[in-house]
């Protein structure tokens, strides 16, 4: 017996905007900030990093070019839906 084929992979992951802030993504239909202040070290990763970026289990984020990985309820994760947005800059 053979198995259909699996759905299209809707747990898209985008990077909205990196500036002097922070970075700001788009993942599972939720917009995420995350402030320099609190994952410096995205601070000084090329932008070819920053977009390679796995979304996983609808609440992984993982960068594999930096082995970096990050559970969206991580504590300076803000998502600007449900109003969770901890201690930093919010694009509105």
């Amino acid at each position: 017996m053979k198995s259909k084929a699996r759905g299209k992979n809707i747990s898209k992951v985008d990077v909205v905007s990196v500036s002097r802030y922070g970075v700001w993504l788009n993942a599972g239909g939720k917009e995420y900030v995350l402030p320099y202040a609190e994952f410096p070290w995205f601070k000084y990763a090329k932008p070819s990093q920053l977009k390679h970026i796995q979304f996983l289990h609808g609440h992984h984020l993982f960068w594999p070019k930096l082995d970096i990985d990050l559970a969206t309820s991580a504590s300076g994760i803000g998502d600007r839906e449900s109003g969770t947005v901890l201690s930093f800059l919010v694009v509105v």
